[in-house]
């Protein structure tokens, strides 16, 4: 079987809200927080980020799926997602 993919949730310093796929979520935080090229030119400059929610999904597809609907969210849906 193939590796899961996940959606996860980042909150960067600035209190505002990523959202992003992987295979690996600890590797995927440790790019985000070096700012290197594997980052996100969004988090680059909003370091520290810290996650606040995960998601597994059966494969690549329905994980960017799911990224597209929770990128649709309000932030108070997004709040409520990671309240749960």
């Amino acid at each position: 079987m193939a590796n899961p993919w996940f959606v996860y949730l980042l909150r960067c310093n600035d209190d505002s809200l990523y959202a992003g796929i992987t295979t690996d979520v600890q590797r995927r935080l440790s790019e985000h927080n070096e700012g290197g090229p594997k980052s996100a030119k969004y988090t680059r400059n909003r370091r520290p980020v810290k996650l606040v929610h995960k998601e597994v999904c059966k494969d690549r597809s329905s994980a960017t799926k799911r990224e597209m609907a929770i990128k649709k969210l309000t932030r108070k849906q997004k709040l409520e997602l990671i309240s749960d």
